[in-house]
């Protein structure tokens, strides 16, 4: 680790970025320097304006992964190199306005089911039953599990907030059998020893939670084998939850909360995506098409 690694990282904490905040920022600023194959403190204005002109004519990435390289790029040399640059409120990815892949009930449930390993599958079902974020998924300990109320304390969620989620009789079963497997003390979800495949290795275990890459992998996999054809993500399990719950007549508020929202605007958003609201929409159509001569 170099001296500006370090230093930067230190400003991070000093910050109070989440972890996987931190290590998306060290990432930016690690391809940048890559791409010039130089350190960073080294690179000017005008080679940065390239960059972000490259990564979005040539790379086309999409506006999130341009969002969190422009973060944590203008964090660096606003806040480790105390420089400020123009530049860097200028560049500015355009706003996407796509609405969420949402699965059915059916295809949560093909799914579920050619997930090969008990470990990702066990991972997963927690993920859509608590409507979480992969990341909150991942790293949930044994100690946020309250069977006595039975909620779950999800902590550092999305913008360093806790919430507290109604914990599903099936999921609460699901993860003591899970348990019993890997008898990890600390985490939900740990990772597997090296060589392990199908099952843990009690006698080296890795005390980390499970990786987010090897669940995106796993969830791809199983979508992959089921035949779904939407393109679908493990975030499009909490999109799947929240639909899900909403037509079910949970109120919106409710559901804002269990997701951890700022804003009841953006939990709005379901309403217009649940099966009810979509066929009561055919009706109506069907019903203003017929009084047409």
């Amino acid at each position: 680790m170099t001296v500006l690694q370090k230093r930067m990282i230190e400003d991070m904490q000093l910050a109070g970025l989440n972890p996987r905040t931190q290590e998306c920022y060290a990432r930016s600023v690690r391809q940048l320097a890559e791409y010039y194959g130089k350190s960073p403190d080294k690179i000017d204005e005008k080679e940065i304006r390239a960059y972000f002109l490259h990564v979005k004519n040539e790379k086309k990435w999409a506006r999130a992964t341009c969002t969190i390289a422009i973060c944590g790029i203008k964090f660096f040399w606003e806040k480790t190199l105390k420089r400020d640059w123009s530049i860097l409120g200028l560049v500015r990815p355009a706003r996407e306005k796509r609405l969420p892949v949402i699965l059915s009930r059916k295809e949560v449930i093909t799914i579920m089911e050619n997930v090969r390993f008990f470990r990702y599958r066990s991972c997963l079902e927690t993920i859509y039953s608590l409507g979480l974020r992969v990341g909150e998924g991942t790293r949930l300990q044994i100690c946020d599990i309250d069977s006595a109320r039975m909620v779950v304390h999800v902590r550092n969620g999305k913008g360093g907030k806790d919430r507290y989620i109604p914990l599903p009789k099936r999921t609460l079963q699901l993860l003591r059998e899970f348990w019993l497997i890997h008898r990890n003390e600390e985490w939900l979800f740990p990772r597997v020893g090296r060589g392990c495949h199908g099952n843990y290795n009690r006698t080296n275990p890795i005390n980390e939670p499970m990786s987010i890459t090897v669940i995106q992998m796993a969830f791809k996999e199983a979508l992959l084998t089921s035949g779904i054809r939407k393109k679908a993500q493990v975030h499009s399990l909490r999109h799947s939850y929240a639909t899900h719950l909403l037509e079910s007549g949970v109120n919106l508020r409710q559901i804002q909360t269990n997701l951890g929202h700022n804003s009841p605007a953006t939990t709005a958003i379901y309403t217009h995506l649940t099966g009810i609201a979509q066929e009561k929409a055919r009706v109506n159509l069907d019903e203003i098409m017929n009084e047409l001569p």
